[in-house]
């Protein structure tokens, strides 16, 4: 029998009361962002001296709560940010005067501007923009010459004031809302709310001055000042990016944002060392994320990527998203982002993704490199011990096809090759024990080319050699190879091509060049470019045996090379590489 869990209440009504806040609140941001200004406005137009103003600047604090951008408005708020909430709704109401209305139409502003920062959505943008243009118009139209004691109002102002400036905020509530239900991580930035605030707080108080000062009306005040700040600000836009040799207040203030408290740099250089040290990638993203937590502004980082995810530090309410190609990261920070923030977290997941990727490329080489290994020495093998059994079906057939005459010399011919082939596999062991070892066994010269002979009596191959083979050693395993395959290719084309005769030369008189050439066919040029340089393809074999003997040589100081290819001669050689040199030298 099935229990079920008992719902807890504080769960359930804080289900309920996130529902309703974005049934209400978040799906109509213009209606209560209209609704708080049209309290302000009611709370003063008609003056700030009565329990009217009172309620209405209550009734406007509470819209504000409701519309403010700067807290999740589901979220649980703080004792220490309830309490200032508090205060400032006290201070709003019981403080009233117009010098604090000012500097609160100053900070409206500020938050106005600051959220229409970044914002794509052209629906907001307007919205934000005409909410802007209502609080600028209504703090330098009515609020400002309140401070003058001494001001006088037109009539023609007042019902403006009192009645025009109603427009924007009756606009704004019928404007329709965002299509877009996804929610920016962006919400206040606040280096621009303090540059808006502190703009309009120097005009208000430069106007003022220069009324005080100068004596003048207040509209040639608030001219004048607006004609100096324009000033400023054009004198300010070309020190930004000048052009006599000064860096520019931009690049400063770049440098300033792209590193942030710095240890953005040294948590870079600590993933470059990072990078060094680990080889896993889910070792190093996981390391990588522990020490973005490290940062002031990030209090925990969850990944997640195609070979699996992890968290770490402290989920927080406030968080941003971010990818790069299949790394995706959710970074949980311990305020609001700003663009500079958001773009240095952009920054970090890219560097993540990049020394991510690259590790993840390293591993794949690495088995790569493992599988080639195990691929080439396979293949190597193989076509030694094919060597070898095709050296074993010569005697056998030089045996077998023996007369009783030639029973004695078939006889001496099996006693002297039997231990010959029981060294070569000897040496194949070996090979597989130790795949990285070169065997470089010494053999006279005379008696290898002797047992060659034997070993290809039954064959139509012309033997010849020039030169004295007495005292000349070779290495065995090389030439070996070297003529087994050279050899069994030949063959194959004798036996698709009676008329195709092979050939093999020793030249002793030389250090030693060993050529093999048949009357053949030409090899393609396709296949004769990398034949010695890269596995072909080969339809008797793996198609690398010529590929390991040409790599066979040159460790030994060898050059394999396809000395003449043409239709009628295809002929290969091999030398030493001073030989070789020496032969291509002018």
């Amino acid at each position: 029998m099935m229990h079920s869990r008992p719902i807890d209440e504080a769960t359930l009504s804080k289900q309920s009361a996130a529902g309703l806040h974005r049934s209400l609140i978040v799906s109509r941001p213009n209606v209560w962002f209209g609704l708080m200004l049209i309290a302000l406005h009611m709370a003063l137009a008609w003056g700030i001296d009565g329990l009217f103003t009172e309620a209405m600047l209550m009734a406007h604090f509470g819209l504000f709560l409701l519309w403010q951008p700067i807290w999740q408005g589901d979220g649980r708020l703080e004792n220490r940010h309830a309490l200032g909430v508090i205060l400032v709704g006290l201070v709003l109401t019981v403080w009233c005067s117009w010098w604090l209305m000012a500097v609160w139409l100053a900070l409206l502003f500020g938050l106005i501007g600051g959220k229409l920062i970044g914002n794509e959505q052209p629906r907001q943008r307007f919205a934000a923009m005409l909410g802007a243009f209502y609080l600028l118009s209504f703090l330098l139209v009515w609020v400002v010459p309140h401070l003058f004691v001494e001001q006088l109002f037109a009539d023609v102002l007042v019902s403006l004031v009192r009645y025009g400036l109603l427009l924007p905020p009756l606009v704004l509530m019928c404007l329709p809302e965002p299509t877009s239900k996804r929610s920016s991580p962006l919400t206040v930035d606040l280096f621009y709310s303090v540059m808006l605030f502190l703009l309009v707080a120097g005009l208000v108080l430069g106007s003022f001055v220069v009324k005080e000062v100068s004596l003048d009306d207040y509209p040639m005040a608030l001219a004048q000042s607006l004609i100096i700040m324009a000033f400023l600000l054009m004198l300010m836009s070309w020190l930004w990016n000048p052009h006599a040799g000064f860096m520019g207040i931009g690049r400063l203030m770049s440098r300033y944002l792209m590193s942030i408290g710095l240890p953005f740099e040294r948590w870079v250089r600590a993933l470059a060392d990072l990078a060094e040290r680990e080889r896993e990638p889910a070792r190093f993203i996981s390391l990588a994320a522990q020490d973005m937590c490290s940062l002031p502004w990030i209090s925990g980082v969850k990944w997640n990527t195609p070979q699996g995810g992890g968290e770490t530090g402290h989920p927080s309410s406030a968080q941003a998203e971010c990818s790069f190609q299949d790394v995706h990261c959710i970074f949980y920070t311990r305020s609001s982002l700003s663009p500079a923030m958001w773009l240095h977290l952009k920054l970090l997941t890219q560097m993540v993704g990049h020394f991510y990727h690259a590790k993840l490329r390293e591993e794949i080489q690495r088995q790569n490199a493992y599988t080639q290994a195990i691929h080439e020495t396979g293949a190597r093998l193989t076509h030694d011990v094919k060597n070898i059994l095709q050296s074993l079906r010569s005697l056998c057939a030089a045996v077998e096809g023996a007369s009783v005459q030639e029973a004695t010399a078939a006889q001496d011919l099996v006693r002297r090759q039997l231990p010959q082939i029981a060294q070569r596999l000897t040496t194949t062991l070996e090979k597989l024990q130790a795949p990285g070892q070169v065997i470089n066994t010494q053999v006279d010269a005379a008696s290898w080319w002797a047992g060659l002979r034997q070993r290809y009596t039954r064959s139509q191959i012309d033997f010849s050699v020039f030169g004295e083979m007495a005292g000349m050693m070779l290495p065995r395993e090389l030439f070996d190879s070297v003529v087994e395959n050279l050899l069994q290719n030949a063959i194959a084309k004798v036996q698709q091509d009676a008329s195709v005769r092979i050939k093999v030369t020793f030249d002793a008189a030389n250090s030693g060049v060993l050529m093999i050439s048949d009357s053949g066919e030409a090899v393609p040029e396709s296949i004769a470019a990398r034949l010695l340089t890269a596995p072909v393809p080969s339809q008797s074999g793996l198609g690398i045996g010529l590929f390991h003997a040409a790599r066979q040589a040159a460790q030994l100081d060898y050059r394999l090379e396809l000395a003449e290819n043409r239709e009628g001669c295809v002929c290969f050689r091999l030398s030493t590489n001073a030989r070789a040199r020496a032969t291509s030298a002018p």
